[in-house]
C-alpha cells in the first residue's frame, strides 16, 4: 500500500490548485465585487446565488446551506472522494509529484475509490476507440456512417466498439492494473467477467470537467442477448443516471455562451446538433429528463434568476414525444428556466433531419423553438371532442388550468387568446374560466410559490396544483379509499381487486400509485410481505409519489375495521365508475352512427354488453 502523503505536498496541492478554476468546472461563476466570485450553490437548489468563492483566500462558502471550505473540501464534497483520492486528483491536474512517507497508512474507505473507477473507465474508453478501427467493427463503422458520421467524427466524440467477445476487455484491463472488484463496481465489467457492452458500438458518458464515468451503448448484431437496443451502465458510486447528460463536457463552453441548452433523446442526435453548429445539446442516458437535470444545466448557464437562459426540448411529434412533453411540463416550475419545445417537420429527430436536409435545417429546428405550454396547450385540447359541447367545456377547462399556471403573466392574456380559438369559444368565455383556475389555484397554493397545499399529513402530490386535480377532491374520493385499503389491509382486500385496472383511476397521481402496486407484485403478494409499504414506495425514485403512498399507507380508513363488505362496495364502485364512462362513450358513437351501418350495430352491441356487466356488479353489492 502506498505511504502517507507528506503534508509539504499536500500545501503545495493546495497552493496551486486554484479554487475558482476547481469550482468553475461545476458552477459558472460571476463577478460579485469586492474580489468575489459569485454562482448557483451546486449543494442545494437555489433561484437567487449565495454560493460565494474567494479566490484570494482559497475559500467558498454559501449563505443558503452554510456548506464552506477549501478547494479540498469542495472536490470531496461534491465529488464524494476521501481526502487522500482528492489530492491525488488535485496533484495530477496541477503538475504536482506526490511525495510519500514510508509507512502504509490504514484503508480509508471501502471498495474502490473513486479515482481508481474514473481511470478504469478512461482506460475501457481508449480502448473502445481503438477498436472501432479494427476489422471486427465494420459494422460499427458501417451504422456511424448511415448516420452521417465519419472518422473524425467518431474520434470528436470519444465513439468505440466493444468487441463480441466481452472477456477480452476485462483481459485488458487485468493487464492494465485493474482487479476484479474494481471492474465490477465501476459497472464495466458484469459479474460474469465479461464486459455488459459486448458487440456494441459505444459513447463515453463523461462529467462536465472530461472524466469518463459510465457508457452508452447501441445494438448491432441480432444475435445479441441483450434485448434492448440501446444500454447504459448501471447505477454506480459515480454514475448517477438523475445527474448525467450525455455531451455535457462539450456543451459547458456554449452553455455559458448562448445561454441556450438543447435537450435531445439520443447519442447520435447531440452528436449530429454539435456538428451542425449547435453545440449546447445534451441527452438524458436511459432516463426521463428531471428536475436534476436541469440543476446541472442552470448551474453551468449561470442562469441565477431563471429568466435568461431557455431549455430547448426536441421531441417528437407522435404520442410518445407528446406525452414525454407533458411529464416535462409537469416539473417545469423546477427548472426555473423557461422551457421551449422545437419538434422537426415529419417527427424527425435530429440525426435523421441532418441527414436528409442538412446542417442548416438543425440550426432551423432549434431557432423555430416555442414555448413549451403552448406546445402541451395543444395537446390538452387536441384530447377532447370540439364537435360535442361537453368537449368544449372540458377542453377549456384543462386549458385554463394550465393557462393559469404560467408564470410570466404577461403572456397570460396572449395564451387565453389562443386557447380561445382552439376551443372555438369567444375570449371573454375563455378569460373568465381562466380566471376561475387561477382562483383556484390561489386558494389551495401553500407559502412556497408553484406547490399545492397539503393538508395535515398530506404531502404534495407528483405534480402542481395547477397541472393536476387536488388529490383531495371529492370526485377521487373512491380511487384514494381504494388505495389506502390496497396499501394498508392488502389481507382483506385479498384478490378483489384482480379485475381492477389502471383505466379504472381517473387521477393521475392515483393511477400512478396503483402502477406501483402492481409492479410491486399486487395486493396478493402484499398480504404476505410485513414491509409491503415500504416494497411499493422502493418501486418509484420520484419522492413526490413516495411521499403520496406514504400518506396514504397512515391516513385512517373510513371504516374502523374493513370487513369484505366494506372492501367489495369500494372495488365495485370504482369499477362501475369506468363502466358509466365506457357506456357513455358508448353512448356517443351510437347517436353519430348511421342506424344502418355496421358501427351502429357494433355501438349497441358494446353498449348491451357493458349494461349487463354494470347490472352484474349491482348484482354482487345486493346478494353480499
Amino acid at each position: 500500500m502506498a505511504g502517507r502523503i507528506l503534508e509539504k505536498s499536500i500545501t503545495e496541492v493546495r497552493e496551486k490548485a486554484k479554487i475558482e478554476d476547481i469550482v468553475g468546472e461545476y458552477v459558472t461563476l460571476r463577478n460579485a465585487g469586492g474580489g468575489s466570485l459569485k454562482g448557483l450553490c451546486p449543494f442545494h437548489d437555489e433561484k437567487t446565488p449565495s454560493f460565494n468563492v474567494n479566490p484570494s483566500r482559497g475559500f467558498f462558502h454559501c449563505f443558503g446551506c452554510q456548506e464552506g471550505g477549501d478547494v479540498i473540501a469542495f472536490l470531496q464534497k461534491i465529488d464524494g472522494l476521501s481526502f487522500a483520492e482528492t489530492i491525488e486528483r488535485l496533484a495530477d491536474k496541477v503538475g504536482v509529484q506526490l511525495q510519500r512517507d514510508d509507512g502504509d497508512t490504514p484503508q480509508e474507505r471501502r471498495g474502490p475509490g473513486r479515482g481508481k473507477l474514473v481511470e478504469a473507465h478512461k482506460v475501457a474508453q481508449e480502448y473502445f476507440a481503438e477498436q472501432l478501427m479494427t476489422p471486427d467493427a465494420v459494422v460499427a463503422r458501417r451504422f456511424l456512417a448511415d448516420k452521417g458520421f465519419d472518422q473524425e467524427a467518431a474520434r470528436h466524440f470519444g465513439v468505440g466498439f466493444a468487441p463480441t467477445n466481452g472477456r477480452l476487455l476485462a483481459q485488458h484491463l487485468r493487464a492494465r492494473g485493474f482487479s476484479e472488484e474494481e471492474l465490477k463496481v465501476a459497472g464495466i465489467v458484469g459479474s460474469w467477467g465479461s464486459s455488459r457492452f459486448e458487440g456494441r458500438v459505444t459513447w463515453p458518458i463523461r462529467e462536465s470537467n472530461g472524466d469518463v464515468i459510465g457508457f452508452g451503448a447501441r445494438k448491432l448484431f441480432e444475435g445479441d442477448r441483450i434485448a434492448g437496443k440501446y444500454i447504459n451502465t448501471s447505477e454506480t458510486p459515480i454514475y448517477k443516471k438523475n445527474q448525467v447528460l450525455y455531451g455535457i463536457d462539450l456543451a459547458r463552453k456554449g452553455l455559458q455562451l448562448s445561454q441556450r441548452a438543447v435537450v435531445v433523446e439520443g447519442y447520435t442526435d447531440v452528436m449530429a446538433c454539435y456538428l451542425s453548429g449547435v453545440t449546447t445539446a445534451v441527452a438524458t442516458c436511459g432516463t426521463a429528463f428531471t428536475s436534476d437535470h436541469g440543476k446541472v444545466l442552470r448551474r453551468l448557464m449561470g442562469d441565477f434568476k431563471g429568466s435568461t437562459g431557455e431549455i430547448i426540448f426536441t421531441f417528437d411529434g407522435d404520442a410518445a414525444g407528446q406525452a414525454a412533453a407533458v411529464k416535462v411540463f409537469a416539473a417545469d416550475d423546477d427548472f426555473h428556466s423557461p422551457t421551449y419545445v422545437a419538434v422537426a417537420p415529419d417527427g424527425m429527430d435530429p440525426c435523421d433531419l441532418r441527414l436528409r436536409q442538412g446542417d442548416e435545417a438543425v440550426r432551423a429546428l432549434v431557432d423555430s423553438r416555442r414555448p413549451l405550454y403552448e406546445f402541451v396547450l395543444r395537446n390538452v385540447v387536441g384530447k377532447y371532442d370540439l364537435d360535442r359541447a361537453d368537449g368544449r367545456v372540458d377542453a377549456l377547462r384543462e386549458g385554463a388550468a394550465l393557462v393559469s399556471s404560467v408564470r410570466d403573466r404577461s403572456k397570460a392574456a396572449g395564451f387565453t387568446r389562443d386557447l380561445a380559438g382552439m376551443v372555438g369559444v369567444d375570449m371573454e368565455q375563455a378569460a373568465a374560466e381562466v380566471r376561475r383556475a387561477q382562483s383556484r389555484g390561489q386558494r389551495q397554493q401553500p407559502a412556497t410559490p408553484g406547490r399545492q397545499q397539503a393538508t395535515p399529513g398530506e404531502p404534495a402530490p407528483a405534480a402542481p396544483v395547477q397541472r393536476v386535480p387536488d388529490l383531495r377532491d371529492p370526485r377521487f374520493a373512491v380511487e384514494r379509499e381504494t388505495l389506502k385499503l390496497v396499501l394498508q389491509h392488502p389481507i382483506a382486500i385479498g384478490r378483489s381487486t384482480a379485475e381492477v385496472g389502471p383505466a379504472d383511476f381517473t387521477h393521475p397521481v392515483y393511477r400512478a400509485v396503483w402502477e406501483l402496486v402492481a409492479a410491486a407484485g399486487g395486493s396478493v403478494e402484499g398480504a404476505a410481505d410485513p414491509q409491503w409499504v415500504s416494497r411499493v414506495r422502493s418501486v418509484t425514485a420520484d419522492d413526490r409519489l413516495g411521499q403520496v403512498v406514504s400518506a396514504l399507507a397512515v391516513e385512517p380508513i373510513r371504516a374502523k375495521e374493513p370487513d369484505p363488505s366494506y372492501v367489495l362496495e369500494h372495488v365495485v364502485r370504482l369499477r362501475e365508475a369506468t363502466l358509466a364512462r365506457q357506456i357513455a362513450d358508448a353512448h356517443s358513437r351510437l347517436q353519430r352512427s348511421d342506424p344502418a351501418g355496421e358501427a351502429y350495430l357494433e355501438a349497441l352491441g358494446e353498449l348491451n354488453r357493458l349494461e349487463q356487466q354494470r347490472r352484474a356488479l349491482r348484482d354482487r353489492i345486493t346478494t353480499s
